[in-house]
């Protein structure tokens, strides 16, 4: 065995005796004595969930000790608020309506962006709670769906007075990435401070710490783009963003339907066949894989119109020959590879697509689409089918046009189980995605990541042809997680 995977096996190892020793001891030392001041709940999924109770011991530093009394307090916090039973209907109206807190965007690392628009904040205790409670549903709401990954805070204080600067609130928002959501703080960047907030944010240091006070990160329009693309940033921060905010619905993720339902149009799609049969190797299709992944479903049938048959057996053909994908996702329906990210070559390397395996671990047929923020920006194929109980799906992933994949791009799989009596065809999908409860559908996100200096393990398009090359994909795997530790560990 390896040095490095001896280390792996060693650290994995470590991990699961830390998560095991902090279940134990809170169910001992807390639970017993308090259990009336947590929610059932939490304390249930402190029981099966290792991510959760990781994050706890990461930002306390593996300290089991300093991790249960972080555990606690987060605990009896969140039955305070409710967390668990907050929605919709437990905010005012008024304070969903003024925009003032809400989710949009990713900034350069592609990390959601959290907005806090401080002009809309008039200083109330009796309004404070409600506004509290604001903070924690977008919280909990985003730490549902992306169970780990940090969000940026868009601290928005141009147009603001001091009438508009509660420090009882600041001290609850900070309180949230210090205690409550351990880990989901990338950075807080503050915009457009005035000179009479200095003092303020003096006491805000305080508040966060030697360890997270460079997490702050002060800005103006001159700067701000540092963290964040103009596409995401409005036009009073020298932004293009023609994002309006408005309520109702929610604002949301707002995936859309990547170009070209299915694949792009006839014409184009035939092209790009023949030049994938015939460049010998040029157009490769970049993917993860696990050497130890000899058996997987047999993989079923993809439903789309009878008129592309033809091209779809081709590219069924072609992928026949692929290695899956290392991480996989287990969710109710379908287990998703990759887990969480979808790896692209950059420009140079020339591996420009990505795949994605679906495999329907149900006894029913499950209809799935895509949906990406970025839909003028990739062609997917498909991107609305159906899978049959048992088997494996291959979506493969692909910027169109020459455009660039960037790190903000997300893409969402959607999955719901059909009746034994529906049909598949494009209208009866159509038709089911109408129809099925929103309660009813799985969701899963991935993120895109651009690998620059690497040239990956690929297979290239040549019927019942591939070519490996020297460097593994294990090997990108720890070339990029070795280099994210040197520079997580190198000095500012």
């Amino acid at each position: 065995m390896s040095t490095t995977a001896t280390i792996a096996e060693y650290q994995a190892q470590n991990k699961a005796k830390l998560i095991s020793e902090v279940r134990r001891r809170f169910e001992a030392e807390y639970v017993t004595d308090k259990s009336d001041k947590y929610d059932s709940r939490d304390v249930e999924r402190l029981q099966q969930d290792d991510n959760w109770i990781e994050s706890y011991l990461a930002w306390r530093h593996n300290v089991v000790d300093e991790t249960l009394k972080m555990l606690d307090e987060s605990f009896q916090w969140r039955k305070e608020m409710a967390v668990n039973d907050l929605t919709e209907a437990s905010i005012p109206r008024w304070l969903l309506e003024i925009g003032g807190i809400y989710l949009h965007g990713y900034d350069k690392e592609g990390n959601k962006l959290f907005w806090i628009r401080v002009k809309y904040h008039i200083k109330d205790h009796k309004t404070i709670l409600d506004k509290k409670k604001l903070i924690a549903f977008w919280l909990e709401r985003y730490a549902k769906r992306e169970n780990g990954k940090p969000v940026t805070v868009m601290f928005d204080l141009s147009e603001t007075g001091l009438n508009s600067i509660d420090m009882d609130f600041v001290r609850f928002i900070i309180n949230c990435f210090k205690v409550y959501y351990p880990k989901y703080l990338s950075k807080m960047v503050i915009f457009d401070m005035p000179w009479i907030m200095n003092a303020a944010f003096k006491i805000v240091k305080t508040w966060l710490g030697p360890e997270a006070v460079s997490l702050l990160k002060f800005t103006s329009k001159n700067d701000i783009q540092d963290y964040v693309s103009v596409e995401y940033l409005p036009p009073h921060m020298g932004g293009t963003d023609p994002f309006k905010y408005s309520y109702p619905p929610l604002v949301d993720d707002d995936f859309q339907t990547p170009l070209c339902e299915n694949g792009p149009i006839a014409s184009e799609d035939e092209a790009s066949s023949k030049e994938d049969i015939e460049s010998d190797g040029k157009d490769t299709l970049e993917t993860i894989s696990n050497e130890e992944q000899t058996t997987l479903p047999k993989k079923g049938n993809i439903m789309e119109p009878t008129s592309k048959a033809d091209e779809n057996e081709k590219v069924d053909s072609k992928m026949r020959t692929f290695k899956k994908p290392l991480s996989v996702f287990k969710g109710p329906l379908l287990h998703i590879s990759p887990a969480e990210e979808l790896y692209f070559g950059s420009t140079d390397s020339g591996e420009k697509k990505a795949l994605i395996v679906l495999t329907n671990v149900t006894k029913n047929i499950v209809a799935f689409k895509v949906r990406t923020t970025a839909p003028e920006k990739y062609r997917v194929k498909p991107s609305n089918s159906s899978c049959d109980p048992g088997a494996s799906v291959d979506i493969v992933v692909s910027p169109h046009g020459g455009l660039t994949v960037s790190a903000q791009d997300r893409f969402l799989v959607m999955a719901a189980e059909m009746e034994q009596t529906s049909g598949t065809g494009p209208a009866e999908l159509t038709q089911f995605w109408k129809e099925v409860p929103r309660n009813k559908v799985m969701e899963h996100r991935l993120r895109c990541h651009i690998v620059e200096s690497y040239k990956p393990s690929s297979l290239t398009w040549k019927d019942h042809a591939f070519n490996m090359s020297v460097k593994t994909s294990e090997d990108l795997c720890h070339q990029f997680v070795t280099s994210r530790r040197e520079s997580d560990c190198s000095p500012p």
